[in-house]
C-alpha cells in the first residue's frame, strides 16, 4: 500500500451507516479522537471521494471502519455492508483499512450525548461521529498500551 504506517500518522475512524458515516480524526500526537461532521452515505461514490479528500488533507495514515457485530460476536447484514465499504475504501485509497469491533459504541455515544444535555432529537446528527470517536479512541488507547 502507498502510505507508510508511522507512529506520527493521524488516524481516521469511520462509523459506516446506510444514511450517514460518522467521522472522527485523531490529534497530531495520536492521543485523542475528535468527532467531525458526518458524511452522507449516499451517493456512495461521493462519500468515498469526500473521505479520500479528508485522508489527503489531514495526512491520515491509519483508517478504521467500525464493524457492527451482534452481542454474541456473529455478523449480520450491517457487518457485511461495513466490510464491503471498507474494501471499496481500501481500493480507492490504496491503503489498508482496518475493521474494528464497534459493539455498543453507538449505545455509549447516545449515553454521552445525553450526559452532555442533548436529547435524542438534537443528537441524531451527532451520534454517528460520536460513535466514530469512541471506536477511534479505544483504538488509540490500545496502541499506547
Amino acid at each position: 500500500m502507498d502510505r507508510p504506517e508511522t507512529p506520527e500518522a493521524r488516524a481516521l475512524g469511520l462509523d459506516y451507516g446506510q444514511a450517514r458515516i460518522g467521522v472522527a480524526v485523531s490529534d497530531e500526537l495520536g492521543w485523542f479522537a475528535h468527532p467531525r461532521d458526518f458524511i452522507a452515505a449516499k451517493p456512495p461514490q461521493r462519500a468515498l471521494r469526500l473521505i479520500q479528500g479528508l485522508v489527503r488533507a489531514e495526512g491520515i495514515g491509519h483508517v478504521l471502519v467500525g464493524l457492527p457485530r451482534n452481542l454474541d460476536g456473529t455478523e449480520g447484514l450491517s457487518a457485511r455492508r461495513a466490510r464491503q465499504f471498507a474494501d471499496e475504501l481500501s481500493a480507492l485509497l490504496r491503503m489498508e483499512v482496518e475493521l474494528v469491533d464497534e459493539r455498543l459504541s453507538t449505545v455509549q455515544a447516545h449515553a454521552r450525548l445525553r450526559e452532555s444535555g442533548r436529547d435524542a432529537r438534537s443528537s441524531r446528527e451527532r451520534v454517528d461521529s460520536a460513535s466514530a470517536a469512541i471506536l477511534l479512541q479505544a483504538w488509540l488507547d490500545g496502541r499506547r498500551r
